[in-house]
């Protein structure tokens, strides 16, 4: 489904950017440390911080994400896959229910 291709795509592009952004702090850091601003440690759980609260974001964003995505297809009156699954549950009982008949009318 194109929605869905769509939506991916936009969740790859959020963990790509966050992978970016998690290296550009690592050579940060490294340049901090051969600059003798920052200890090996200190800037060891500077990253390790900073890399937590990106991911941290990066499941919010990817949950708003998400959600958004939810109220976009309701609008457009796109439906859940548990009310496709119920209308062919519904269809699957109404066969049924005319082969009944039929076979009761044949006899």
């Amino acid at each position: 489904m194109d929605n869905n291709n769509w939506m991916q795509q936009l969740l790859m592009l959020g963990i790509g950017t966050t992978s970016i952004v998690a290296d550009k702090i690592k050579e940060a850091s490294e340049q901090l440390v051969k600059d003798g601003k920052l200890d090996p440690d200190q800037a060891k759980a500077v990253m390790d911080d900073m890399v937590t609260q990106l991911k941290s974001e990066q499941g919010n964003w990817e949950v708003n994400m998400q959600r958004q995505m939810r109220n976009m297809l309701q609008d457009l009156g796109v439906p859940r896959q548990s009310e496709v699954d119920e209308l062919r549950g519904r269809i699957d009982r109404l066969e049924r229910q005319v082969r009944d008949l039929e076979n009761k009318l044949w006899k």
